[in-house]
């Protein structure tokens, strides 16, 4: 411990306090016999790793190409208005202007 009673070390503002600080301070090192003998977190909670995964959010579609599209503010700013999800509803209106069937994407080859 420091001169002043707390662990040396503590830097502010970092998410915990000194208390924090100071109650996992005397944490001892890991041996090398315990870096040896540890596993990969994949394998010793695999449960975990798989709940980690799941919670990335959607896939990019493959069917769907990446455009830049230059469109007037003011429609831009009407689909932007509604929230997330904006360009999905623009593909959408972009489906039904054409006549092409709602949430069926051509897969046909250009």
């Amino acid at each position: 411990m420091a001169s002043d009673g707390h662990a040396p070390g503590f830097v502010p503002g970092r998410g915990y306090t000194q208390e924090d600080w100071d109650e996992v301070c005397d944490n001892p090192e890991i041996t090398p016999e315990q870096a040896v003998a540890s596993r990969p977190l994949a394998e010793a909670m695999p449960e975990l790793v798989a709940a980690m995964k799941r919670g990335r959010g959607n896939p990019r579609a493959a069917t769907k190409d990446l455009v830049s599209l230059r469109l007037d503010k003011d429609v831009l700013a009407t689909l932007r208005a509604g929230g997330s999800g904006w360009q999905s509803r623009a593909n959408d209106m972009l489906r039904k202007g054409l006549g092409l069937d709602a949430g069926t994407p051509s897969t046909a080859a250009e």
